[in-house]
């Protein structure tokens, strides 16, 4: 299960870059406050589903890559 990838390669990036800018916003922006935990939260959520290629939520869903990905 953990092997089969659900993210293509173009959002994965996408996922990695808007985890990292997520983070940032909540360390920097809004001074590690609770709104700022969550947000960090999110954000190392997202770019996780981004580094590995696999979002549980799509895979909930249904989601799965085409073959030419």
């Amino acid at each position: 299960m953990w092997n089969r990838k659900n993210v293509g390669r173009k959002e994965r990036w996408g996922r990695l870059l808007a985890g990292a800018i997520m983070a940032l916003c909540g360390l920097i922006g809004l001074k590690a406050s609770l709104l700022g935990i969550l947000l960090i939260g999110a954000g190392a959520f997202t770019a996780l589903t981004g580094a590995i290629g696999y979002c549980p939520s799509c895979a909930v869903a249904g989601r799965k890559l085409p073959a030419d990905h």
